[in-house]
Parts: C-alpha cells; structure tokens; sequence
C-alpha cells in the first residue's frame, strides 16, 4: 500500500510539472493570440495520454506536444476558440500516422507535413488532414515494403 502511494505522488508531481511546461509555451504562442488555460491543459494532457495508450505507444517526455503547439500556432486557421480543441485532435492525427508510418519519419519531420497540407490543401479542415495523410502513410508503406523486397535477396 505505501508503495502505491509513492508512486502516486511521483505521477502527480510529473503531471504538474508537465502542464507547467506546457502553459509555458503560452509565451511563445500568445503572439498569434492563442493560448490555454490550466484546464485546457489538463484536458489536452489527459487526451494525449489516452491516444497513447489506445495506439499502445509510450511517449516519456512532451516534446510533441510542445512542437505540434509551436509550429501550428501559426496557421491562419487556427483561433482563439479552435485551439485547444484542434491541439488535441493533432495529437489523435500524430500519433496514428506514426503508427501507419511504421515510425519511418521522425517527429518533427512528420509534424511539418501536417502542417504544410493543414494550411494549404487542407485549407484549416481536420478532416480532410486526416484522410490526406491516410494517403500519405499508404505511399510510405508501400515504399519501404519495395526497399524490402529490393534488398531481400542480398542476404
């Protein structure tokens, strides 16, 4: 039991230490008029954390999250109202082409094409990110799948 209550105090202290980082980035973004509040926050945290558990991915640090803050909060089609919201359905995008990506890109690389095609093809619509990038993961797995068989007979 005591046990249990160490490392209880240890996720809460993590946990506090992690939405104080991330409202931190609310001095890099507030300069596009976006930032979030405490709650904001621990909701997004809160739906980052399930998104990996349901991808069964495991993520130690918030480097993610702060980038996916950083480089979209410059898009013309995000706003004061669609921010917090629109963080936490990039967070769903991210770690799912990860997964159908086979992790071939890395995080920040990944990150841009998102951003590239949310602001011009996409025109701002998560939905049609999505189902672009649902193209985009095919194309990378059909790619490695023919280095694959390329190489498949060197051995």
């Amino acid at each position: 039991m005591f046990l249990s209550q160490i490392f209880n105090s240890i996720n809460i202290s993590v946990q506090e230490k992690v939405v104080a980082e991330l409202l931190e980035m609310n001095h890099k973004t507030k300069e596009f008029g976006l930032t979030l509040t405490p709650d904001q926050v621990q909701n997004m945290v809160a739906v980052r954390n399930k998104v990996l558990h349901d991808y069964g991915r495991v993520e130690l640090g918030i480097e993610v999250t702060k980038e996916l803050m950083e480089v979209f909060c410059t898009s013309p089609y995000i706003n004061a109202d669609n921010y917090a919201s629109t963080l936490n359905e990039l967070h769903e995008i991210f770690y799912y082409l990860r997964n159908e990506t086979q992790d071939q890109i890395g995080d920040f690389k990944l990150i841009q094409i998102m951003k590239d095609s949310f602001d011009n093809e996409c025109a701002g619509s998560l939905d049609l990110l999505k189902s672009k990038l649902e193209g985009f993961a095919e194309d990378v797995r059909r790619e490695a799948l023919l280095r694959e068989s390329l190489f498949e007979g060197d051995e």
